[in-house]
């Protein structure tokens, strides 16, 4: 873990880290009971994780505003799910260095250097710890079952879907377990040419009835899960209508993250923080749909023979559904986070099929073990250069804007940064520059606004406040600003007026 020893130093950044921790007076207070009630009654930041709150405020009620502590929680969890990796694979299949390989690509991958350095991705690592943890309960009910052992894998999975709804795909990737490598699902051809599954010597009608119905509690909880997600993101207007992402752009977008995303498996750069949401041209969503429908076919052919080839393409394929952009939340096409559970499966497609391929070679072990000794050098390496731009909001934000020009989101937000510093006229020329590039992100004007307020241009303030409202309606903090600008003029009507549109659009709930 050694590119992670860098966090220790590494400040809280202006993305996200406020609304977890460093402006969030529920967190800021630790663990008091009122705080543990709204951890779970709050749709904050758009997700119901009320674990993810608890993690935070403890880490706030023993390190105070101490980034370094909150930094190295989010490594405790990064080196207990490698470990927890580690000993499901080893336990489950007996190959002790093709499981120990798979740990350490899941470990040292620069792809991973988002959910462990930032520290608002508790979430990611926290629920992953939970993920895995199931995964060992299962395999445990599995080997032995019994109702207490069942229930234990309840209790983990609500445990994880407590965190981050991410998980409602966990009862499907345990389907994928199933059949390898817990060996509960057999294929074989029935009379007349049919295929036949057989679970625990019982012969079947085609499908897995009855593995899928010892999934209902699972699939029930999931359901849940969802349900309670969509309420939170449309509560607080993260989730792009149809009307201004339309569906053929969504799955055009999808198609393509699919295939960059696998790229990223073996050639990670660039990588930056936010990865802007762009129309994708038609021919590249069909050379992507092409080369996913290719890879499926072409890989669950070869899951007769190889198992772990179907098993690792679907894991990968299932678990990014949530965040391919089918639901699109938020402006990114993108996220190198949300590879952090689901490059598990490709990792096991490519340790194992390396394994394998070279079975009968000469010095098969001498080429193993360089092999996997350059290839972990080159993530280790790779991974302390991507850490070190975690360090800080300006470093982050300014590597972003160096690989791409056009992204919107790191203007605004190293302007955000600039203001905190007390840098207010570098902090307007970062804002304009957000809004030069994306003239619809109402953020960027309500932060100019904000500034105007703090240098005394209070109509420019204004009339950046109203920008925001008309771009996005349902945002009541640019209602909350802008009333305060009118009270500060004395425009105690105008500012009731704002406050009361607010309530009207919102439905007073803000």
């Amino acid at each position: 873990m050694l590119p992670y020893l860098q966090i220790k130093d590494h400040c809280f950044i202006t993305f996200d880290d406020d609304q977890y921790v460093t402006a969030n007076p529920m967190v800021l207070a630790g663990l008091t009971w009122q705080g543990m009630v709204q951890a779970f009654t709050t749709f904050q930041t758009g997700n119901w994780h009320p674990l993810t709150w608890l993690s935070h405020m403890l880490d706030a009620e023993v390190y105070g505003l101490n980034p370094g502590g909150h930094h190295l929680t989010n490594l405790f969890f990064h080196l207990a799910n490698t470990l927890l990796l580690f000993l499901f694979l080893e336990g489950v299949t007996g190959a002790r260095w093709p499981s120990a390989m798979v740990a350490a690509l899941f470990a040292l991958h620069p792809l991973h250097v988002e959910s462990v350095a930032w520290v608002a991705e508790r979430k990611d690592v926290l629920s992953t710890f939970f993920w895995l943890a199931t995964m060992g309960a299962y395999a445990l009910y599995v080997s032995a079952p019994a109702v207490k052992r069942y229930l234990s894998v309840i209790v983990l999975f609500a445990l994880g879907l407590m965190v981050k709804p991410m998980l409602v795909t966990l009862p499907f990737v345990l389907l994928l377990l199933d059949y390898w490598p817990l060996g509960r699902v057999q294929f074989e051809m029935a009379p007349g040419g049919d295929h036949a599954i057989k679970v625990k010597g019982r012969r079947l009608k085609p499908g897995y009835w009855l593995l899928v119905r010892e999934k209902i509690p699972l699939l029930g909880l999931a359901a849940a899960s969802c349900l309670i997600t969509v309420l939170a993101q449309k509560g607080v207007g993260t989730v792009i209508p149809l009307a201004i992402w339309p569906l053929d752009a969504r799955i055009a977008s999808s198609l393509v993250a699919y295939v960059k995303y696998l790229v990223k498996l073996f050639w990670p750069y660039p990588m930056i923080f936010f990865y802007p949401l762009a129309p994708v041209p038609w021919w590249e969503a069909v050379w992507a749909g092409l080369t996913l429908v290719f890879l499926t076919v072409f890989l669950l052919y070869g899951a007769r023979r190889h198992p772990y080839l179907g098993v690792g393409w679907l894991w990968y394929l299932g678990t990014l559904v949530p965040v391919i952009g089918l639901v699109q939340v938020g402006g990114q096409a993108m996220a190198d986070r949300y590879t952090y559970v689901s490059f598990i499966g490709l990792f096991i497609m490519v340790v194992w099929g390396a394994a394998e391929a070279t079975s009968g070679w000469r010095h098969r072990q001498i080429i193993r073990s360089t092999g996997a000794a350059a290839l972990i050098l080159a993530c280790l390496l790779s991974s302390w250069g991507q850490v070190g731009y975690w360090r800080n909001s300006e470093t982050l934000f300014i590597h972003a804007i160096n690989i791409n020009p056009k992204n919107y989101m790191a203007f605004n937000h190293l302007g955000m940064s600039f203001a905190n510093e007390g840098k207010l006229e570098g902090a307007i020329v970062m804002f304009k520059k957000s809004i030069e590039v994306d003239p619809y992100y109402p953020y960027a004007y309500n932060n100019l606004g904000v500034v105007y307020g703090r240098l005394g241009r209070l109509e420019e303030a204004v009339a950046n406040y109203k920008i925001a409202i008309r771009l996005k309606p349902s945002g009541a903090v640019f209602y909350r600003n802008l009333a305060m600008v009118y009270r500060h003029q004395g425009k105690i009507a105008e500012a009731k007026a704002v406050i009361e549109q607010m309530k009207l659009i919102t439905g007073g709930k803000n």
